[in-house]
């Protein structure tokens, strides 16, 4: 009788403290998507720790710009964004990594690009989504004019741009030009005319950047210590595969 007690005291415990924690996101296939399998791989990975520290997690999706807005501002109802790459900010802190994801460029078959490190690039017209982090060295060379940064609000239209010959190149998730050549209608008439180039960026880590306040500090620790009772990278590989 008594370890019936405990039982029912511990699940009793374990009920009242359980919470509904609110991130943004963005549409970023296939790792998030309010319209994917799970919301996308991501997404999958953040809901599985958040549920091994008996929490739920709900995710609404915006233009990322607003999703990094909104996560930021004081009191507001969301902890944070993701994913997101690492970067200097006084704004957010970051969780532990939550999974890879390869960075590159995406070229024109009939025009590829020849390059070993990111200074090789320097005159090119390089296609970016606007206020995504790429990586810092290119970042600084296309802030110092060195590259020819060309700023558009999402992928597919780098992709659309890189296909016609507008821009040299452009940078992109192998993963995530892989899902929007397979699964874009509109970029059809591009699928045998892109690539990717051969050298890689970086494989970018991926990360939820929590609000950088009490509050955010607080779900940030909580969420860490849930992806150490999960397996990260098979539910990642299971989903990208």
């Amino acid at each position: 009788m008594k370890a019936l007690v405990s039982v029912i005291l511990a699940l009793f415990i374990n009920t009242a403290v359980a919470e509904t924690v609110h991130l943004t996101s963005l549409s970023w296939p296939p790792y998030s998507d309010k319209s994917l399998s799970e919301q996308g791989a991501s997404v999958a990975v953040a809901k599985a720790a958040f549920k091994a520290e008996g929490h739920e997690l709900v995710v609404d999706f915006f233009p990322w710009t607003r999703a990094v807005k909104m996560a930021s501002e004081p009191n507001s109802k969301y902890l944070g964004y993701f994913p997101e790459y690492k970067y200097d900010t006084s704004e957010f802190v970051f969780s532990d990594a939550m999974g890879t994801g390869p960075l590159g460029l995406v070229q024109n078959k009939n025009k590829p690009i020849s390059f070993t490190t990111v200074v090789d690039l320097a005159g090119k017209r390089i296609g970016v989504v606007q206020d995504y982090v790429n990586t810092k060295e290119l970042d600084d060379m296309i802030a110092s004019g060195a590259i020819k940064g060309d700023a558009v609000p999402s992928d597919d239209l780098n992709v659309k741009k890189v296909g016609s010959g507008r821009i040299d190149a452009a940078v992109i998730d192998a993963n995530v030009l892989k899902y929007l050549l397979n699964t874009d209608p509109s970029l059809s008439e591009f699928k045998n005319a892109v690539e990717m180039n051969s050298v890689m960026l970086e494989d970018k880590k991926l990360y939820i950047a929590f609000r950088n306040d009490a509050e955010g500090q607080k779900w940030q620790k909580i969420y860490n210590q849930g992806l150490t009772k999960i397996d990260v990278n098979n539910i990642m590989s299971n989903y990208l595969k």
